[in-house]
């Protein structure tokens, strides 16, 4: 599911707001494309039992910023983004809830609330954290309540129903309850003379028979700090890392069956012009499949080594069964690198993996080059939401290891003035950043970066508007809603268009300065049924979202196909036969995005990418 709208879809969907990380939103390992991408959800119990104290941490770091250490919905991240939080940490929140329902809002998201899919938890992790989750409106006092009420008054009861993942997945604690005064075919009724909270007790016990509760440990305090960077392939703590289309792991693993055993080598390409150190440990990690080809690759191996002075290494003795996906990472100076995957194939006694690359760091941003900005508008109540999404590439010969400053905030990218709440996300389409102590790093890529930055202001009837480009910028658009309209020295009225059934007023301001402020004069009152009104703003998102992820391909290809067209014609066709080859201006800007996404991609040069864009702007001027 991607915004590949590229103007405005890329940015509303790739803003985890419930996540203000800047984690890699792809599966372990990196790049790799699951068989069937698409976020279909598999059997809905887990392969495992969850264990409550792995998802304690899990929790701390991917849920607490938006519903808060204790699931209350107070988060601090969670306060400034408009709709209600769910406080989960509330009995009469979590008691109609069953772990399936819980694990596929994790899994696929709730938009309209601004809840994004963590697609980079295992399934295993996700059940982890859902495990926790439902017990935060419990204690121990509770639970052993239970249990000793369970025990006294239903003495030769089998628990065993209670235990059965598939069973107890798809229950609520109120269904629970419910067996509890009334049985059902496995278990006899047995609390007609317990009171409601005893009742209660008693089902809050039975929960935690299926799950690994080995404490129920409060929530932990720290929660994740905004913009932090986090390892794709972080296999319990963390993870914005095994993505839609990974679906609910299948108990038994296939993979194995068959399982021979070789090596596994690979190299460190080293870039840097000194010699390597002679004490570098490379690990290597092993995913396999579980028996649904729809769900997602689970960490099975790992083992690590000595990189010879030469740079090589190798894996002796390795089992590896067919289709097994292997890759290997080390740290760098304090920044995590790792190489593309490998897959085992057929016959296979060795494979080996792609090179890790070695550059020299440097902290100098300026080397980044910026193609595009993007900047959206959405009105709130009381505030209006400012998202910028940034494309830009590293095409210098070192990696850019960019620290954050002591408030989270990225110093290449400046906050709009008097705003607050600022935050930034990794696009999914991005090429990946890399994990660093204090921050993430950049390194040499002729492919496109892409960060979305985000912030609000207060909302009034005028609102002056100022954000500083510490990198220059070849081109920035801006959106508002339609209604409201745009006053700027700097940029080109593009007129409305029409995304997905909503309106927005467009504005271009072609090149930014480094160091130069962006600075606009906003005014109006978004119509009634815009993307951005205040009635329909959590709602409109999500229509939004539901359409863009099944046109953005065919809106891609559809435009690469007329540009192409277009550059095999005769620069002698005027302009007129042109435009009738256009039948709206929705057409053209449809063009122009596909434009902007084959100029991005480096599949067209710069020279033909700006004639181009010139003549398709002359024709929406005649469009309008």
């Amino acid at each position: 599911m991607k915004f590949r709208f590229a103007v405005i879809v890329a940015l509303i969907l790739l803003l985890s707001a419930c996540n203000f990380t800047l984690a890699e939103d792809v599966t372990p390992p990196p790049n790799y494309v699951p068989p069937t991408p698409a976020p279909t959800l598999g059997p809905l119990f887990p392969a495992e039992m969850p264990s409550s104290e792995n998802g304690a941490v899990i929790f701390a770091k991917k849920c607490a910023p938006c519903h808060g250490a204790t699931g209350l919905g107070d988060g601090e991240k969670g306060i400034q983004l408009g709709v209600p939080v769910p406080a989960f940490g509330l009995p009469e929140v979590a008691r109609p809830a069953s772990p399936a329902q819980w694990y596929t809002v994790v899994t696929r998201g709730n938009m309209q609330r601004f809840m994004p899919p963590f697609v980079s938890l295992s399934d295993q992790q996700r059940w982890d954290v859902v495990a926790y989750a439902m017990t935060l409106h419990i204690t121990e006092e509770e639970i052993a309540k239970g249990k000793e009420l369970f025990e006294t008054n239903c003495e030769s009861c089998s628990t065993d129903f209670f235990r059965d993942q598939m069973k107890m997945s798809a229950l609520s604690e109120v269904e629970l309850a419910r067996i509890v005064k009334e049985g059902n075919e496995q278990m006899p009724p047995f609390g007609a003379n317990l009171s409601e909270d005893e009742v209660w007790a008693v089902a809050a016990y039975l929960r935690t028979l299926s799950f690994d509760t080995t404490s129920i440990v409060s929530a932990p305090a720290s929660t994740a700090t905004p913009g932090t960077l986090l390892p794709t392939d972080a296999a319990t703590a963390v993870a914005e890392g095994t993505p839609i289309g990974t679906e609910q792991a299948l108990a038994t693993r296939e993979v194995t069956s068959g399982a021979g055993f070789g090596t596994v080598s690979g190299s460190v390409e080293n870039k840097t012009g000194a010699k390597l150190p002679a004490d570098m440990k490379v690990t290597l990690r092993g995913f396999d499949h579980g028996a649904d080809p729809n769900a997602g690759p689970q960490e099975v191996f790992t083992q690590e080594a000595t990189v010879n002075l030469d740079g090589s290494f190798v894996f002796q003795n390795v089992e590896i069964p067919l289709n097994r996906i292997f890759i290997a990472e080390l740290n760098f100076e304090g920044t995590n690198l790792r190489s593309d995957f490998a897959i085992v194939k057929e016959g296979d006694t060795s494979l080996s993996l792609p090179p890790i690359k070695l550059y020299n760091q440097t902290t100098d941003t300026s080397k980044l080059t910026v193609d595009n900005a993007r900047i959206l508008f959405e009105y709130g109540t009381e505030s209006v939401q400012v998202y910028n999404v940034y494309s830009f590439r590293n095409r210098s010969d070192e990696m850019i290891v960019v620290s954050l400053n002591e408030n989270g905030e990225i110093p290449f990218i400046k906050s709009p003035a008097g705003s607050s709440g600022f935050g930034y996300e990794a696009m999914q389409d991005s090429e990946p950043f890399l994990q660093t102590e204090n921050g993430f790093a950049i390194p040499p890529s002729e492919k496109s970066y892409g960060l979305i930055a985000f912030a609000s202001l207060p909302r009034a009837k005028e609102i002056s508007f100022s954000q500083e480009f510490v990198l220059p910028a070849a081109t920035v658009t801006v959106f508002v809603p339609e209604g409201v309209t745009v006053e700027s020295a700097q940029s080109s009225d593009l007129g409305v268009q029409a995304i997905q059934d909503f309106n927005f007023q467009i504005y271009e301001l072609n090149s930014v300065s480094a160091g130069e402020k962006v600075q606009l004069m906003i005014s109006g009152t978004p119509k009634e049924g815009t993307a951005s009104s205040t009635s329909a703003t959590s709602s409109s998102n999500q229509n939004i979202l539901i359409g863009a992820g099944s046109l953005g391909l065919a809106l891609i290809l559809a435009g690469a196909w007329m540009y192409l067209r277009d550059r095999n014609r005769s620069e002698n066709v005027d302009h007129e036969d042109e435009e009738d080859e256009f039948g709206s201006a929705e057409d053209v800007m449809d063009a122009i995005i596909a434009l902007d996404d084959l100029y991005r991609a480096k599949k067209i040069s710069d020279t033909a990418y700006q004639k181009r864009r010139t003549e398709l702007k002359e024709i929406l001027k005649g469009k309008m």
